[in-house]
């Protein structure tokens, strides 16, 4: 009777087996990589850069952002231009004692140098409003007051600057506007002064709402109007809803400005900020003035949230 035996295999034959098996998944493995290895692959952009970025500088003790006026400003501008704009507000403290005025003009250059490597076709546009606008005064140049409270933009970043816009500027009554002591921006650059300011206006009419509450919508709009057509510039598009500056408002030549009726002289004395001649406060009057009715301002549309994976990669 013949017995059919079961053969194993060898010990060897099988380490040699396990060998090749082992050497063909090390060779798949290695193959594999290098179809999935992110090295090896051209990198995609994250993001889409924005057609304009808008860097503002808050008011006096607001929260930090672009203030009640940057945020004005920034949402006429995409409502004349229709393009995807990025609005970052300038990190400082803008606090009463207005001792960090450089340290926002120091922000405002690096936001631009950032904004540069990163997106070098983004047009930036400038922005500073009562005590934010002292700070593009430092960014521009302009000597507040004949001095030099900081550090100005370099040179070679001039050309990436497409417009400057400043609200309520003390610089009006102390030497003289950005637009009329920079010659670095003050070209492409326009100030806005309510003539109920008395921070920027000298002279009978003034009253502290002029500053806290005569800027929105009317100066910001005006100010989008003069900065949408040089977003504009180079592009198919027009600007949509562009209609002239309204007849009475605009644009004041520092120590002049057409009072509104109505208005009358204060009496010499009663308010410092309201004597012609010498530099008010930007935190107020002294002593309470006498109750008035507020105007609010008109209410200003929702923006979008800009991409925040371009905020990230700036940052």
């Amino acid at each position: 009777m013949k017995i059919n035996r079961i053969r194993t295999p060898r010990v060897g034959s099988v380490r040699s087996a396990a060998r090749w098996v082992g050497l063909g998944a090390s060779a798949l493995v290695t193959a594999t990589g290098l179809l999935v290895n992110p090295s090896v692959l051209p990198l995609a952009h994250a993001f889409d850069c924005p057609d304009a970025e808008v860097i503002f500088a808050r008011g006096t003790n607001e929260p930090a952002g672009l203030g009640t006026v940057g945020d004005a400003f920034v949402n006429s501008l995409r409502q004349q231009t229709g393009l995807n704009i990025l609005p970052y507000g300038v990190n400082y403290a803008a606090s009463k004692l207005q001792l960090h005025g450089g340290d926002g003009a120091n922000d405002t250059i690096d936001r631009v140098k950032k904004s540069v490597e990163t997106c070098p076709n983004t047009k930036i546009v400038l922005g500073g409003y009562s005590q934010g606008a002292s700070v593009m005064d430092i960014v521009a140049g302009v000597p507040i007051g004949g001095i030099s409270w900081g550090s100005s933009l370099p040179q070679q970043y001039a050309n990436n600057i497409a417009a400057v816009v400043t609200f309520g500027d003390v610089a009006d009554r102390a030497g003289g506007s950005l637009p009329t002591a920079s010659a670095m921006l003050g070209s492409k650059a326009q100030d806005y002064c309510n003539p109920n300011d008395p921070i920027c206006h000298a002279g009978q009419g003034n009253e502290w709402s002029g500053h806290t509450e005569g800027y929105v919508p009317v100066y910001t709009t005006q100010a989008a109007a003069f900065v949408a057509p040089k977003l504009m510039s180079g592009s198919s598009q027009q600007v949509p809803g562009y209609s002239p500056p309204v007849q009475g408002f605009g644009p004041q030549t520092p120590g002049y400005a057409p009072q509104t009726p109505g208005n009358t002289a204060l009496t010499p004395g009663s308010d410092p900020a309201q004597v012609p001649g010498s530099v008010p406060s930007i935190h107020g009057p002294a002593s309470p003035a006498s109750p008035t009715t507020p105007v609010s301002p008109a209410p200003v549309p929702a923006s979008p949230t800009p991409d925040a994976g371009l905020v990230s990669a700036i940052q």
